[in-house]
């Protein structure tokens, strides 16, 4: 299928499962080793050629959009809120000095930016920092957290100040926010039998949500019902027309703040 063995790069969080699953499963039939890390170390490793393809937070894409191509048809997406994607604050935002970003994800901090440039205080610091949310709000007045690990914070939490970044993505905007993208570098070929092989591996994982909720919430602790919720009805694994109309205008908003140096052509594997 595939010239050589291509690594192809994954993260683990819960809402990772339903694709990475079957990936593994299909890792022969790809030509692939599937490997995972953090959004973010595997955003590096792609971009030092340690891997051949991987998902990847969407800012790290449009960042070097002339190196990559997308693969069609697949991301992991949300409209509204996700509960995953989480700025917890000791203080009302305009009196906060500091806050601590989880290292994993950069869209998130992008996020950030985008929906509290203006509220925020122009000299707030931001030091990116380990995700152990109750280390970052013993330094920082507030925390940016993403993940598994923003399971549970509003009940912990119940009297700080909690924002759920999807959410207000999509009420400012009404469009679907792309968390990650499959990106490919540039050199690197991939045949037609591919891309079907990776479109059927996420229909296999969507039909199997009940399965894999069930084994992700035994081994993690968060409730089934939890886990269902948020894999059938929060996360999006598409990449068609709305998931598209979103990216581009993410990428449109990071240009105008400044996030982003150039507004890169998104291009597809074909």
């Amino acid at each position: 299928m595939a010239a050589k063995k291509l690594k192809f790069g994954f993260h683990d969080f819960l809402n990772a499962q339903p694709l990475l699953i079957p990936f593994r499963e299909k890792e022969s039939q790809l030509g692939v080793t599937m490997v995972t890390g953090s959004p973010a170390e595997l955003a590096e490793r792609l971009q030092a050629g340690k891997l051949d393809l991987a998902m990847i937070p969407s800012i790290e894409y449009l960042k070097d959009s002339e190196q990559y191509r997308l693969v069609p048809g697949i991301s992991v997406a949300s409209r509204g809120p996700v509960g995953t994607v989480l700025l917890v604050s000791r203080k009302p935002l305009a009196e906060v000095q500091s806050i601590a970003l989880d290292t994993r994800s950069r869209t998130s901090a992008a996020l950030l930016q985008i929906l509290f440039g203006e509220v925020l205080p122009w000299n707030v610091f931001l030091e990116s920092t380990d995700p152990n949310l109750q280390a970052m709000l013993e330094k920082h007045d507030a925390a940016l957290i993403i993940g598994d690990l923003a399971f549970g914070v509003r009940s912990t939490y119940p009297n700080l100040e909690i924002y759920d970044l999807s959410e207000l993505w999509f009420e400012q905007t009404g469009k679907t926010l792309v968390h990650a993208v499959v990106a490919v570098r540039q050199e690197i070929e991939l045949d037609q039998e591919f891309l079907v092989t990776v479109q059927e591996a996420r229909e296999e994982g969507l039909s199997r949500l009940e399965n894999i909720a069930r084994t992700e919430s035994e081994k993690s602790g968060i409730t089934f019902k939890t886990c269902l919720d948020y894999l059938s009805t929060k996360i999006i694994y598409d990449l068609g027309q709305e998931e598209l109309v979103g990216l581009q205008h993410f990428r449109d908003v990071c240009f105008d703040k400044g996030i982003l140096e150039h507004k890169g052509t998104i291009r597809f594997v074909q």
